[in-house]
């Protein structure tokens, strides 16, 4: 019993690893240069993105989305600060939840990314953000 409780614990861990490397490799980068090939490679083609910003419903699908950033000037072109960072990753099995904080432009987002591992790679399946006061 021992030895499996400390296999599901690697696990967990490298799975962690593995979202954490693509949240600042492809999903914080992506945002922050404008690339979307990069945010392609984080997101599940069927994603959707819900939530509020500056109190308005915000509702997106995702080529809607990657649309806007590929059309806006990103925060690294207009030399505006950028912070992304993960508050919390909860991983079950193949599935997990993880809670950032990306603070770009005039805006203070919470995050929170579905997660789903698909052959291997773990891919955003769900993004839902608000926009709060800080």
């Amino acid at each position: 019993m021992k030895a499996q409780q400390t296999e599901k614990m690697e696990n967990n861990q490298q799975s962690k690893m593995a979202i954490t490397k693509a949240l600042e490799d492809n999903y914080f980068k992506g945002i922050y240069t404008g690339d979307i090939n990069l945010l392609k490679q984080i997101f599940h083609p069927d994603t959707d993105l819900y939530g509020d910003v500056k109190g308005q419903p915000y509702a997106k699908t995702l080529a809607v989305y990657l649309d806007g950033v590929a059309n806006r000037q990103s925060p690294k072109d207009c030399g505006k600060p950028f912070k992304g960072r993960i508050v919390s990753i909860d991983v079950v099995n193949s599935i997990a939840m993880v809670k950032a904080r990306v603070q770009m432009y005039d805006f203070n987002y919470v995050d929170l990314l579905s997660f789903h591992q698909i052959n291997g790679k773990w891919f955003i399946v769900n993004k839902m953000l608000s926009d709060v006061a800080e």
